[in-house]
């Protein structure tokens, strides 16, 4: 029997396939998703996450030289400026018109202190950007991106409605071209987005070049001045392994210096391992060395062994370690005089400046010029015999005495302290009488000063002025002078400074054996030239060898080689870094002195103010200067030293009294006359007693026949002239008592 099929129950029909979304639908998603690649591209750009650690690096970079160059552009603006006027007015002056010589003097000034500016500027370095600059940069570029962004949506809104307006009169072009610019920043934006993951790189300034550069590309890279460890030469792990170290003389470009250096450092165990930044100087190499260990300190104590590899003079190695990179050292490889191209100092006309204002003293090793202001500074100047330290005080008298606003005072109890300038210093004592008298006056005008400053309305410190000047008193060899005199000194260093009342003292050593106090390092500003270790240390700290101050590598003059005669390392200077760099003092050749001298005393010399001279009347004296007395009122110990007044305290010192009426007609008057036309037939500017009153018997021998020395000394005190002064060198005698010529002239 046939079987009847029956329906497969377990097969069903297939259902109706899912409807596909809509066009609609899918255009919403693409945007959507376009919205989001969009949305993170913008935050990130606006983050900056597009900028690696190289790039913000190189935008503080750049940022920090172009504000070095407007600097510099600004003080070569101002520089130029001064220059233009003074020349202006030297034109008009030379033309007949009338142009003051105070005026000449006062552009004359301007002229060398915005040249000072500059070269100041000039040789400042262009540190690495510090962290926070770098982050600053980074904010920067964060805060510019959202400006243009909202910059960008707020103008967008007038241009879409004037291409609107166009459409609408039948010009579709603008909206076009903007419908089509708006696609394809929408492209750009809204692709695909992967933040960038970038590793850190190295800083673009400290790239090693690949093969040897002109030292003019090295020393000056575009944007300002050179970067300290700015480009690398050599690392100690590119020198060969069977190279050998070999003299200085023998490498030809920066690269084979680098390679001598870290060949010299290896053999010696020194661990330099990176040389940077070589320039070739007149005198020999210049380089900034890093060392992996320990500090510079290394190179230091190495610097002997060193100039033996390098085959260089006893002192050629010079060592500076920088502050601002613990690991680092300017090193100076010197076979030639770095000081032969160092500018000379500027004229300064007659009170041309103030002293608060900085001038020029000398220059670096490096070629920066030294400058400072003395006002309110004391100072602590030390070298041996032979070390210039007569040079040095007259570099800072030459700066003193062109004030128009300070006296200059000259203590010495042993040399010729500041001969040269000796028309032009208000006071110059020699004996110790003298010198006992002046410190007394103005340890006592200091205390005067510091009870009137208030009523002047100065505040807390003396404020300088052509009325109320300031004092600066030169004490050199300081170890010679009594103990009352270094009492004195002493004192006046601790309580003159705010009164401007400065004392400079110099001295031949720097230890308690030599200025009876150990005051070197509480003194602000402190100069050693060449002498021994121990004074290094004890003007400069224990450990100052160590940290590059080397003053006692120097050497002092001879009779017939200057040597290091004038060079000095210095702490303190106002507005500049303690670096152990050595500097060289501009000495001013003996008769360019003497004529600034002559021109400084015609223009008039400074007088203490009649304020400070009435206070002192008010004060009481210090009590190791007064007499004492038993119980009966007799004196036990007389006065060591008495307080004068100012006229007093000329005459005592030989110097021309502040208001001298003209000298009348009579011997006196005679005898000053004919002392000048003598040393005029004799074409000298001074003549020493004895040599003088030998010519004038010859030329009157009816009037000085059969005078004697003391009456003609007596002689010439009545006429205004007071004692003998020391002269300076006249033949083989050293320190010869006499008069001067112009001093004589000025008499009459």
């Amino acid at each position: 029997m046939a079987t009847e099929l029956q329906p497969d129950e377990s097969v069903q029909p297939a259902p109706d396939e899912a409807a596909e979304p809509t066009r609609t639908a899918r255009a919403k998603a693409a945007l959507a998703t376009q919205r989001g690649h969009a949305a993170a591209r913008t935050k990130d750009w606006l983050a900056g996450g597009d900028l690696d650690h190289v790039d913000v690096i190189q935008l503080a970079t750049e940022k920090k030289q172009r504000k070095y160059a407007d600097q510099l552009a600004q003080r070569e603006r101002s520089a130029a400026e001064a220059h233009g006027r003074f020349a202006h007015a030297k034109a008009r002056s030379e033309a007949g018109l009338e142009v003051s010589a105070a005026t000449l003097a006062s552009l004359g000034g301007r002229v060398a202190t915005e040249e000072s500016k500059l070269a100041a500027i000039q040789a400042l370095p262009v540190l690495p950007p510090t962290d926070r600059e770098i982050n600053t940069a980074r904010g920067q570029k964060r805060a510019s991106r959202a400006a243009v962004v909202a910059a960008g949506g707020l103008s967008s809104l007038p241009a879409v409605g004037a291409a609107i307006g166009q459409a609408a009169h039948g010009q579709p072009l603008i909206l076009v071209a903007l419908g089509t610019a708006v696609g394809y920043g929408w492209f750009l934006i809204s692709r695909p987005f992967v933040a960038a993951r970038g590793g850190v790189g190295e800083a673009p300034f400290v790239m090693t070049p690949s093969g040897d550069l002109p030292s003019t590309f090295l020393a000056d890279p575009a944007g300002g001045a050179p970067i300290v460890g700015g480009t690398v030469f050599m690392h100690v792990d590119q020198l060969p392994e069977d190279a050998k170290p070999f003299p200085m003389r023998d490498a030809r470009t920066p690269n084979q210096l680098a390679q001598c250096v870290l060949l010299a450092a290896r053999a010696e165990n020194v661990p330099i391992v990176e040389v940077s930044d070589v320039q070739r100087q007149p005198w020999g190499w210049q380089c900034i060395v890093r060392v992996a260990e320990g500090t510079p300190e290394a190179i230091i104590a190495k610097s002997g062994d060193l100039e033996t590899k390098f085959d260089l003079a006893t002192n050629g190695v010079k060592p500076q370690p920088i502050k601002a990179r613990r690991a680092c050292a300017v090193l100076r490889l010197v076979d030639g005089d770095p000081f032969a191209s160092a500018p000379g100092l500027p004229y300064r006309a007659p009170k041309s400046m103030s002293i608060t204002d900085k001038f020029r003293i000398g220059t670096s090793v490096g070629g920066d010029p030294i400058e400072l202001s003395l006002a309110g500074v004391m100072g602590l100047w030390v070298a041996a015999s032979g070390g210039g330290k007569t040079g040095i005080l007259q570099a800072l008298a030459e700066g003193t005495t062109a004030c128009y606003d300070n006296i200059t005072i000259d203590c010495d109890p042993h040399g010729d302290g500041l001969e040269d300038l000796g028309d032009c210093v208000r006071i110059t004592a020699r004996t110790n009488e003298q010198i006992e008298a002046v410190l007394l006056f103005f340890l006592v005008m200091s205390k005067a000063r510091a009870r009137l400053r208030q009523k002047l309305g100065m505040g807390k410190k003396w404020k300088a002025s052509a009325k109320h000047p300031a004092v600066t008193i030169f004490f050199d060899e300081f170890p010679k002078g009594t103990e009352l005199a270094k009492k004195l000194a002493f004192d006046l260093l601790l309580v003159g400074r705010k009164e401007l009342i400065e004392m400079e003292i110099a001295s031949q050593g720097g230890q308690k054996g030599y200025l009876g106090e150990n005051f070197a390092q509480m003194v602000a500003l402190k100069a050693v030239g060449p002498c021994k270790v121990g004074d290094t240390r004890a003007v400069f700290g224990d450990g100052s060898v160590n940290e590059g101050y080397l003053p006692h590598k120097l050497s002092p003059a001879t009779d017939t080689d200057p040597k290091d005669a004038g060079h000095i390392y210095i702490q303190g200077v106002p507005g500049r870094p303690d670096e152990p760099i050595e500097y060289a003092i501009h000495e001013t050749p003996s008769d360019v002195l003497r004529k600034l001298a002559e021109e400084r005393l015609e223009a008039g010399l400074v007088e203490p103010d009649q304020d400070s001279l009435d206070a002192m009347r008010g004060v009481d004296l210090p009590e190791y200067v007064e007499a004492t007395y038993d119980n009966d009122g007799n004196i036990k110990k007389e006065a060591p030293v008495e307080l004068l007044t100012w006229d007093q305290l000329l005459r005592l010192c030989g110097a021309q009294p502040a208001e001298a009426s003209p000298l009348e007609d009579g011997a006196p008057r005679a005898a000053v006359e004919d002392s000048v036309v003598v040393m005029e037939k004799a074409s000298v500017d001074r003549m020493k007693t004895e040599v003088l009153l030998s010519a004038l018997r010859e030329y009157a021998p009816d009037v000085y026949g059969e005078m004697a020395v003391d009456d003609f000394k007596a002689l010439m005190k009545k006429a205004g002239a007071g004692a003998p002064i020391t002269l300076g060198q006249i033949g083989e005698e050293s320190n010869p008592r006499g008069f001067k010529r112009d001093r004589l002239r000025h008499l009459l």
